[in-house]
């Protein structure tokens, strides 16, 4: 069995944050059935983007200290699953307070799917990454603007609840800032004059602890906050 070296801090980051994705399921899954019945869906699925992470994240652990390689193909499964969902959670909060229309579902849905798909087709070589890395930064782009300023935006406005408001506002500023590291780790790892592998997983690791964790923390916040009003 190939031991972790004290050295390797990107593979110690691997292990914290696989740990740490299995407390938060765990936390989570409790949690939601503490909630009203109109917000447990949405904690229930903040669980569920912290479980597949922490299944792809031992897997990728073992991947990196194995050999050293990037586990670039396990990453972007563990987005292509995890990163819809976080974007379905804005539609689930508008919807648990009656706000949501299927045209938010889609548009959240479609933006992301088209931010990944760029990243994943720069990052393993099948397009050039620059171009990659513009039609990823397109998808995102996307995204926030309908968490800005589209309808997303405009149905959190018009809502009446201040424990829903505050979960879309937190997580708006989620998306736009915490997933500014994304494009950082891939601009310093493919276009900042050469593959730095470690550097990449250094960043996506640090952006996903903070980025899944916090993201389930301020819904569950929220949903806490609104459940024991009403309790």
């Amino acid at each position: 069995m190939v031991m972790l070296e004290p050295n390797d801090f990107v593979g110690v980051s691997f292990w914290i944050i696989s740990v740490a994705m299995v407390a938060s399921t765990a936390f989570f899954f409790v949690e939601a059935g503490n909630m009203t019945s109109h917000w447990r869906t949405s904690v229930v699925v903040a669980g569920l983007v912290t479980l597949i992470a922490a299944v792809h994240y031992y897997y990728m652990r073992a991947v990196w200290v194995g050999s050293g390689d990037s586990p670039t193909v396990l990453r972007y499964i563990d987005w292509l699953l995890t990163v819809p969902l976080q974007m379905i959670e804005f539609y689930l909060i508008l919807a648990a307070v009656g706000a949501a229309t299927s045209g938010i579902f889609w548009r959240l849905l479609i933006g992301t799917l088209i931010m990944l798909i760029g990243g994943f087709l720069g990052e393993a070589g099948y397009i050039n990454s620059t171009f990659g890395f513009v039609v990823g930064m397109a998808g995102w782009i996307y995204i926030l603007y309908e968490v800005f300023a589209g309808e997303a935006a405009q149905a959190n406005t018009s809502s009446n609840s201040e424990a829903q408001k505050s979960a879309f506002n937190a997580m708006k500023w989620i998306v736009s800032v915490g997933w500014s590291i994304y494009p950082i780790g891939y601009f310093l790892g493919y276009l900042g004059g050469g593959t730095d592998v470690a550097t990449v997983n250094a960043v996506y690791n640090l952006a996903d602890f903070v980025n899944k964790i916090a993201f389930g923390l301020v819904i569950w916040a929220a949903a806490s906050s609104e459940s024991h009003a009403k309790s």
